[in-house]
């Protein structure tokens, strides 16, 4: 099965190609282009570089969340015509399972958290077992109170740019615990396609019309106009 997989969730705009689980093309940009400028390009050129179309398409993967709000609605706009007009099947990823899949580290007694920085002190985050499923509800909370429901993990692997901001209070109130913190903390679309599949093994898809974007919390516009 081929799937075309969208992250716009960070600074990068990213698309991949997959078969299955086996990666046959990636395209990143960070080039100070908005998304709504490289995305359809990429997806063109990824494309066109690998001979292929829409129609050969089976299955389209898309990162909806959370991070960048405009990315985010930019990702998923673009993906769902795709996916009405050749009637393919959408796995829905959020970003934070999507760094999930940077930890290959296989011991079943670890837990992966996910952190993304949602800035004021804030993180995004999601913690998982190593086959990537989650095992509490993703959360956007301040880092100290991350920080308490991650106490109750012996062992824990960090990922995610908000691990790297805040690894001085997460080591200093994690000091007993076995902690490891991965030199991969960027999202991919790679990752996205991945995650898409095993979305599709366990018949988790959406289609064009259910496709929703995954916020955690307000825009910064929204609460500034609530206070």
């Amino acid at each position: 099965m081929k799937i075309l997989a969208v992250d716009t969730s960070s600074k990068i705009c990213a698309v991949a190609i997959l078969e299955d689980n086996k990666v046959i093309d990636e395209i990143k940009l960070d080039n100070g282009k908005t998304h709504s400028e490289n995305l359809m390009p990429i997806i063109k050129e990824i494309l066109d570089k690998n001979d292929l179309t829409l129609k050969d398409m089976n299955l389209i993967a898309v990162s909806v969340g959370p991070g960048s709000f405009t990315g985010i609605r930019i990702g998923i706009a673009t993906i769902k015509p795709m996916a009405e007009v050749y009637n393919l099947p959408v796995a829905s990823v959020t970003s934070l399972e999507t760094l999930a899949r940077n930890i290959e580290n296989k011991e079943k007694d670890f837990t992966i958290i996910s952190l993304i920085d949602a800035r004021n002190n804030q993180v995004y985050a999601g913690f998982f077992d190593t086959e990537y499923n989650l095992k509490e509800d993703e959360i956007a909370e301040d880092i100290d109170e991350v920080l308490k429901k991650a106490g109750k993990y012996s062992k824990i692997i960090f990922v995610g740019d908000g691990a790297i901001i805040h690894k001085e209070k997460i080591e200093e109130n994690l000091k007993d615990r076995n902690i490891i913190f991965t030199k991969e903390n960027n999202q991919s679309a790679i990752n996205t396609g991945k995650i898409g599949y095993k979305k599709f093994l366990e018949k988790n898809l959406k289609n064009a019309d259910t496709i929703l974007p995954i916020y955690l919390r307000k825009s910064q516009a929204e609460r500034l106009k609530n206070k």
